[in-house]
């Protein structure tokens, strides 16, 4: 697999990491992202730098999006021409959250266009990009997904492949809705024992290890006991995963009163001037109150 042509567009907090990764395992990896400077880093460590969308994907023969939003994912598959423009029998991933339906719309046009394609978002924040142990959910064809795996242990460590087109999306959204709820909990109690007087290091101690135990509390809670709210994870894309949970919900009839909570919560945040922030940054809303 070493070698072979990536395109990666969209090197931002998580991208970032990962073509660092990918850099170091011989990749030959060609970027595009809106802002130059911002890849800068990544120029310097090898990799190469495109102009364009089109322009990246010309000759790749796998090509990684890992943008904000599914309007963007929209606009470099198609706007831009990632469709239009990427090599004969390319493998086309996804990595950015976005819609089940979005998905399957790729999968579609791609195959249509002698092309493959697989929805992976990741979990794991920036420390998972970092270390290269993100989860990987993998939606699309098994076989297609099996030519990628060498490729996903290079920035992952949980690959797992959940079935057709969008279920990689679907599996994301149970992600996030799992996080959603237990952000608030991680929240509230550190808040209640910062009220109760306690060592809020020693407390993280205790209950990091028992039935409390979760990711947020273990790597978000002495973020917020430290006061630091810079992104791993932005508000403003957490705001976007509930929106397209909450749509996918509401679509199976189905009442998701948590999730819509913590919708309403960090929404209040994002009107607030904290859409930039890391989502522990509910902590210290939660402190003011």
């Amino acid at each position: 697999m070493q070698n072979k042509k990536i395109a990666f567009i969209g090197t931002g907090v998580m991208g970032t990491s990962i073509v660092k990764h990918l850099l170091k395992a011989d990749y030959d990896v060609t970027i595009f992202t809106r802002t130059r400077e911002k890849a800068e880093v990544l120029v310097n460590n090898g990799a190469h730098w495109a102009e364009s969308v089109a322009q990246a994907v010309k000759g790749a023969e796998i090509v990684i999006t890992m943008v904000g939003y599914p309007s963007d994912v929209e606009e470099v598959y198609y706007t831009d021409g990632i469709i239009a423009n990427a090599a004969e029998s390319a493998i086309l991933i996804d990595m950015t959250t976005s819609s089940p339906a979005l998905a399957k719309r790729i999968y579609k046009d791609a195959k249509s266009n002698g092309l493959f394609s697989l929805d992976a978002p990741v979990s794991g924040g920036d420390i998972g990009a970092q270390n290269g142990t993100l989860s990987i959910m993998c939606g699309g064809e098994q076989n297609v997904f099996k030519q990628m795996e060498s490729l996903f242990k290079v920035f992952g460590k949980q690959i797992i492949y959940q079935g057709e087109a969008g279920a990689g999306q679907h599996t994301k959204m149970c992600n996030q809705i799992a996080i959603a709820t237990n952000m608030i909990g991680v929240c509230e109690a550190l808040v209640y024992g910062k009220e109760a007087g306690l060592d809020l290091d020693v407390v993280l101690q205790s209950i990091s290890s028992g039935a409390a135990g979760s990711w947020s509390l273990s790597n978000l809670g002495p973020r917020m006991i430290k006061g630091d709210f810079e992104p791993g994870f932005y508000v403003k894309h957490f705001l976007k995963d509930m929106d397209i949970a909450l749509a996918e919900a509401e679509q199976m009839k189905l009442p998701l009163p948590g999730l819509q909570l913590a919708r309403n919560m960090y929404s209040r945040l994002a009107n607030e001037g904290f859409a930039e922030k890391g989502t522990q940054v509910l902590y210290e809303q939660l402190t003011l109150k």
